[in-house]
């Protein structure tokens, strides 16, 4: 990280002891804290506020270990002269503390994304800011940490409001409510600045200029930053008049929830945080990444790394002509060609979509076929008239019912297939390299699976029509598909699920927490959230990966 320019890490392992112990001073038992936390693979939703208990109680052994970790971190990153970003109270807080301080202003959520509203995941519980507790909590929490870790580099994020929506929209209200949640950084640290994210106000229509600037302009100019967070394809400040001349970081989002897709936008990426810098009026100050998941697209991270240290807009076509040679290590004109192609297709996506892969090979098979409109729908009595070619095209790729969203396609496949073709010839000279036998099967996996969204339409055709033959051949060559997905992606170790599985279950100093750390593993990239059993999880495609069992 250090190596890449990056000098404002969040430091937020560690933070359920820190938690612990504060609010034990609170009269809040352990007990009662096993329902608040999430489990391992949770914690970032149960820290926002979203849920609560999914996938824990966690054990104290793993509290104890991450209090440690989180020391050899810090020290370490003060070490490289990083300023780690330490977390902040948001008001979230255990159920338990409505019974120890009645006459607190405790608000109880509303469901997010469980099936049912169900109350033992969902409905977590905000402590106003306006409380005089908010403060108190807010300075136990900064202190515990400061004597925990020794030092600070006194800036705090906090995100209270993260796809939690305030219950008025008062900018008087909302501006008491984020200058008390200030103030109570403020009184643990009297230099906090506060790193909010700034994804509410792409998320959430609740954020109108009004509500914004009262929120923004809470805070004393300089204590507080935003992380303008999905810059690359949706950025705030050209809309904002640059945050209401608040300090922000361009930051690049790129994935979601760590999904398989090869996907990218480099033109932006390569320009559009010079851009946002050399705007009139900028406020600018920084720039950054906010994935949900590093572990796809080398391509695009290693471009973004290089923003840091670049006073320009980046020549992509002249970056990936030399992109091939330093990533495998040798030039092979045929694999620039390739990349060629590969920039002005895959990663070349303008259509401002956000990308979730919704690839049938890796979506939860409950899709209705009677709900999904197909071209078969026309030669059915009644059909043709209603629909010219172009809107029965419209229908077809697009989202269609609960149970079905039509895949992601942006580019050309065929060329992309052009581009597999020259990756597969140059495999003799490049054989031996690592990176491009992963770069070969990713090529692959994708253009495999964007096939399999092909077969997958023909089999409902076949279904609505009737056609009982093709529906057999055509679901047997969907099934051999999927097969050959499997034996492609066990060809290279970055594709394999034993070593996700493997490194949960090693956390783990018995073989109960190994049972639960494995489940939260397996759960966050499958079903993800909770589900009954007539009714899937409403997340269930949320982390979708395409990984190979062995």
């Amino acid at each position: 990280m250090a190596l890449q320019g990056i000098n404002l890490p969040l430091a937020f392992t560690g933070q359920e002891a820190i938690w612990q112990k504060v609010f034990q001073n609170f009269n809040v038992s352990t007990r009662d804290l096993g329902d608040f936390f999430g489990g391992p693979a949770f914690l970032a939703w149960s820290r926002m506020g979203n849920l609560h208990g999914w996938g824990g109680p966690l054990p104290q052994s793993w509290l104890d270990q991450q209090l440690i970790l989180q020391k050899k971190i810090l020290a370490r990153m003060h070490e490289f002269g990083m300023n780690p970003v330490l977390p902040a109270f948001s008001g979230n807080v255990p159920e338990a503390l409505t019974r120890v301080y009645p006459s607190a202003k405790i608000t109880r959520l509303g469901n997010w994304f469980t099936v049912r509203s169900d109350p033992r995941w969902c409905c977590t519980y905000l402590l106003d800011a306006t409380d005089p507790l908010f403060i108190e909590i807010g300075r136990a929490f900064i202190t515990q940490q400061l004597k925990e870790y020794g030092r600070s580099s006194h800036i705090y994020n906090c995100d209270t409001f993260d796809e939690n929506t305030p219950p008025s929209d008062d900018p008087e209200y909302i501006s008491s409510l984020a200058a008390a949640i200030f103030r109570g950084m403020e009184s643990g640290d009297d230099n906090a600045v506060w790193l909010m994210q700034g994804w509410l106000f792409t998320d959430d229509p609740f954020w109108k200029p009004p509500q914004m600037k009262a929120l923004l302009r809470s805070v004393p100019i300089g204590k507080l930053v935003v992380l303008d967070l999905f810059a690359e394809v949706k950025p705030v400040w050209a809309t904002s008049e640059q945050f209401y001349g608040v300090p922000y970081i361009w930051c690049m989002l790129h994935n979601f929830a760590g999904n398989f897709e090869m996907y990218g936008i480099l033109d932006s990426v390569g320009s559009g945080s010079v851009v946002a810098r050399l705007s009139a009026n900028s406020t600018m100050v920084g720039v950054g990444m906010s994935m949900e998941g590093i572990e796809q697209n080398p391509i695009v991270y290693d471009l973004m790394s290089e923003m840091a240290f670049r006073q320009d807009k980046v020549d992509i076509q002249a970056w990936i002509d030399t992109y091939a040679q330093r990533r495998y290590g040798k030039l092979v004109p045929l694999i620039q060609d390739a990349w060629n192609i590969l920039y002005h297709t895959l990663y070349n996506c303008t259509d401002g979509l956000m990308d979730k892969n919704r690839d049938v090979i890796v979506s939860f098979p409950d899709a209705d076929p009677n709900s999904i409109f197909t071209s078969s729908l026309l030669s059915m009595p009644g059909n043709r008239s209603q629909f010219n070619h172009q809107s029965l095209r419209r229908a077809t790729y697009e989202l269609s019912s609960d149970s079905y969203t039509h895949p992601h396609l942006w580019y050309s496949s065929s060329q992309v297939i052009q581009a597999l073709r020259l990756f597969i010839t140059s495999g003799d000279q490049l054989s031996e390299s690592s990176t491009y036998r992963y770069d070969l099967v990713d090529l692959s996996r994708q253009a495999l699976a964007k096939y399999a969204n092909q077969l997958f339409i023909k089999v409902v055709e076949a279904y609505q029509l009737g056609d009982l033959h093709n529906l057999r051949s055509l679901s047997q060559r969907f099934l051999g598909l999927v097969g050959d997905m499997d034996i492609l992606l066990a060809s290279h170790d970055g594709f394999l699920l034993g070593p996700w599985l493997e490194s949960a279950k090693q956390l783990a100093q018995n073989e109960e927490q190994k049972k639960q750390f494995e489940w939260n593993a397996r759960t966050q990239i499958t079903m993800w959230f909770d589900n009954t059993e007539d009714e899937a999880s409403l997340l269930r495609d949320y982390g979708t990966w395409a990984p190979s069992n062995p």
